[in-house]
């Protein structure tokens, strides 16, 4: 007759301790709701701007994903150009809470876009840092002055608002020592795509025909309205 063997009991291992406060029941370690809460926050995670959150996003980016998921966002990761940003989710039918709204760009803002993008290219191709100068970007934008408003002084402060508003969404980044020079961010690149863009540079055609088209609405804005 044969003994029945002992079975070891399994015991499992003790989950790695994360609670970073009082009640904490979050499961991901510090670093990682770093990059979780740059995402959220926006408008990007870029390798150079945030040195430290990167190699972390690259590391969990599976278990980001999942979170990102829960909330019907999508990761978009250009390991090439080190960005990453959310956007949401392609739900079909499928109703779902929006979480990432989108606001319509102005004719001005719409036409410093196509500027911005335009330099961006130009730099990528000769292997060269995107920067451009406030002057620059006002030489540019008022060439559609008469396209777009014939009160002088409203315009200028249009001119003003866009730049503080590609600013603010880190599509401008100022560089240091320098009060009117910027860096473009290559975000720019994976925010509009080829068709948005063409749709951006038919404005040029439609000036010259003297119409000043609106364009739909861009995933540049966190929701605010428009002045």
């Amino acid at each position: 007759m044969d003994l029945p063997e002992q079975v070891e009991p399994q015991v499992e291992a003790a989950p790695q301790p994360t609670a970073l406060f009082l009640n904490d029941s979050g499961e991901l370690p510090l670093d990682t709701r770093r990059v979780l809460v740059q995402l959220l926050s926006g408008p990007s995670l870029e390798g150079r701007r945030h040195a430290k959150l990167w190699p972390v996003l690259l590391r969990d980016e599976t278990v980001i994903q999942r979170r990102l998921h829960d909330l019907f966002l999508d990761l978009v990761i250009d390991r090439d150009m080190q960005v990453a940003f959310t956007r949401q989710v392609d739900a079909g039918d499928l109703e779902v809470p929006i979480l990432l709204r989108r606001a319509q760009l102005t004719f001005i803002d719409s036409v410093l876009v196509l500027f911005l993008r335009q330099r961006l290219t130009q730099a990528e191709a000769h292997s060269e840092r995107a920067v451009v100068s406030r002057d620059e970007m006002v030489e540019n934008l008022v060439l559609y002055e008469r396209a777009a408003s014939t009160d002088r002084a409203g315009f200028t402060k249009r001119i003003a608002a866009s730049i503080e508003k590609m600013k603010k969404h880190n599509i401008l980044q100022k560089i240091r020592a320098s009060e009117d020079r910027f860096e473009i961010s290559p975000t720019l690149k994976l925010l509009f795509t080829a068709e948005e863009i063409v749709a951006l540079t038919a404005l040029y055609d439609a000036m010259a025909a003297g119409q000043t088209p609106e364009l739909s609405r861009q995933p540049l804005d966190d929701g605010e309205d428009e002045e």
